[in-house]
């Protein structure tokens, strides 16, 4: 029977609130406070007076409604609205979507044994004099403690593997004993999330060829929230979708709710990590379970 386990080595990198900015369109970051406007009467030297202040809270009292922000919010449109820009209300961070896909480029400390195969179910890429995860096999004990596609690997059993090759990386995994490999990990350095939100039309405004993103639609949430071309799709709420076909991987996005977050890495880095890897490879092999919060 496998087992394993994981050590968290430090604390994570700190989070941040993801807000759309605010825009002629309609995006605005949750408010911090009751009020929409600052002290005007000390705004810039401005004196107004108490009655015309008076309609100033007034006109935000009646297109705006203010919520309290909390820790790792996102802003969505709301589902009405008195306004023509179509303000907002917040979605909680704690979607299991958001949770499953955040990256905290934080150190951990995972240990592994080898499966009845005598494996782990690893591939690397050496970049950068780094080594990085460039396969996890589905149902195999590098899945089972976590490793996830774009991990960097620091150290195995103590010992740093910076500038090693990918085939000195294999080979230090083969001689390894059976249990208790000990590994230090990077999460994802390579890798940043974005959280969109669907259109009445179900639309994100994004299109993808062979998991690369290719367009952006104008004004779309994907275009807003600072989505880029030239970056490759690596997972959709957490879930890889890497080697996956682009309509398996539209599927996932249609069925993931009106909130999604997408995984997404320069393409000409995730080219290097998968070369020499075949496409099927990548899809019978890589493990494309949704990951448990």
């Amino acid at each position: 029977m496998i087992k394993a386990q994981v050590k968290v080595l430090q604390e994570s990198a700190p989070t941040y609130d993801i807000h759309p900015p605010a825009s002629h369109n309609g995006y605005h970051p949750a408010a911090q406070s009751s009020e929409l406007y600052p002290n005007l009467h000390e705004f810039m030297g401005l004196e107004l007076t108490p009655e015309l202040q008076k309609q100033l809270q007034q006109m935000s009292s009646n297109n705006m409604a203010v919520v309290q922000a909390q820790p790792m919010t996102v802003a969505v449109p709301s589902a009405s609205s008195a306004s023509p820009y179509g303000l907002i209300a917040p979605l909680s961070g704690q979607s299991a979507g958001l949770a499953r896909a955040q990256v905290t480029h934080g150190i951990r400390e995972v240990v592994l044994c080898k499966g009845a195969d005598n494996k782990i179910g690893l591939r690397c890429q050496a970049i950068s004099k780094g080594i990085f995860v460039s396969l996890v096999q589905s149902g195999s004990p590098a899945a089972l403690v976590g490793l996830r596609f774009g991990d960097q690997i620091l150290q195995i059993n103590g010992t740093s593997v910076a500038g090693w090759s990918m085939d000195k990386i294999h080979d230090a995994f083969k001689k390894a004993d059976v249990n208790n490999i000990r590994v230090a990990v990077r999460d994802r350095p390579f890798e940043r999330t974005i959280t969109l939100h669907k259109d009445s039309f179900g639309h994100v405004g994004f299109a993808f060829k062979n998991g690369a993103i290719v367009s952006l639609v104008k004004d779309s949430s994907a275009a807003r929230n600072g989505l880029l071309t030239d970056h490759n799709l690596l997972e959709v709420n957490g879930q890889n979708v890497v080697g996956l076909k682009d309509k398996e991987v539209t599927r996932i996005i249609d069925g993931a709710g009106s909130c999604i977050t997408v995984t997404v890495m320069p393409t000409f880095l995730y080219e290097h990590m998968i070369k020499n890897m075949s496409s099927s490879l990548l899809k019978k092999s890589m493990d494309h379970s949704i990951p448990d919060l």
